[in-house]
């Protein structure tokens, strides 16, 4: 089966060179996303940009054939440790009957309105 590249169509897609998603096989790899509106600018709000980027991967891996009840592994960088417990409700919300692993980290993003950042890795045939 031939590898399938996904974008969103986010600019940084074509900047860095990169796929919003991979699909090799059974499974889907979700590049980091963030929560970037329609529009092109980031709400002020981390919980909104916790949904947004939420929202990103879940059209992601229907393209890709899966759905967030695939994800068996959540990354998740968040630029101010205050924002924890936030985005951890937010993801939370999502996840909880899921329960991926997930690994949660206080990191500088790429740009200064950037709040989250949440990468996933999906198994097709989990569910």
């Amino acid at each position: 089966m031939p590898r399938q590249l996904i974008s969103s169509g986010s600019p940084f897609e074509s900047i860095a060179g990169y796929s919003r998603a991979v699909v090799e096989g059974d499974w889907v790899l979700v590049s980091g996303t963030t929560g970037l509106a329609a529009d092109g600018s980031y709400p002020p709000d981390v919980a909104d940009q916790t949904e947004r980027a939420i929202e990103i991967i879940r059209l992601a891996l229907a393209e890709a054939g899966a759905s967030l009840a695939d994800v068996v592994r959540l990354r998740c960088y968040i630029a101010d440790q205050a924002d924890f417990m936030t985005v951890a409700e937010t993801i939370g919300r999502h996840f909880a009957d899921i329960r991926p692993a997930n690994t949660t980290v206080c990191a500088i993003l790429a740009l200064p309105e950037m709040k989250v950042e949440i990468e996933v890795s999906a198994h097709k045939s989990s569910t």
